[in-house]
């Protein structure tokens, strides 16, 4: 009995989201990152609320006016996280569609400012608590199975009306 349960935990070991990256490879070698610029900070005008989970109390909302899609292929955008207890947590994102994978480019402060993150690599989207506003962006919003949007305006429309069903 403890032999199946060290393996359970070992095997649980490997779903963390954090070590994720360890086990993403990707498909296209010889696919290569576009340049970005990082967006203004945003503001409550552009802010859409987007659908994750229902069974988080916090709201997902993602900057309209930060939304672009690269010529390399990446959804990028600005999200903002807020929780019933009036937190924030503001940051700036990519997805790649065809690998289902992931990428937290910078956080945002409080005085606007961008501070990139330490560890940028892409990652596998798992559908975990952790990743679950990526997930349900690429899975609902952005992703159409491997195929991104074609561009900044069909991101738009693709995030206004969520599984085709207009908002």
């Amino acid at each position: 009995m403890a032999s199946v349960v060290a393996a359970l935990l070992c095997v649980a070991a490997l779903m963390v989201p954090q070590e994720a990256s360890a086990f993403f490879k990707d498909p296209d070698p010889n696919w290569q990152e576009g340049e970005y610029t990082l967006p203004p900070a945003p503001v409550e005008a552009s802010l859409r609320r987007v659908a994750v989970s229902a069974a988080s109390s916090n709201t997902f909302l993602i900057d309209e006016a930060s939304l672009s899609v690269g010529e390399d292929g990446v959804v990028r955008y600005v999200l903002v996280v807020r929780t019933p207890g009036g937190a924030e947590n503001v940051t700036f994102e990519g997805i790649r569609c065809a690998p289902r994978a992931g990428r937290i480019y910078a956080t945002g402060r409080a005085d606007g400012q961008w501070a990139p993150t330490r560890t940028s690599e892409w990652q596998v989207i798992i559908a975990s608590t952790y990743n679950r506003p990526q997930a349900a962006l690429a899975n609902d919003y952005f992703c159409d199975g491997p195929v991104p949007p074609r561009n900044r305006a069909e991101a738009v429309r693709k995030l206004r009306t969520e599984r085709g069903v207009f908002r």
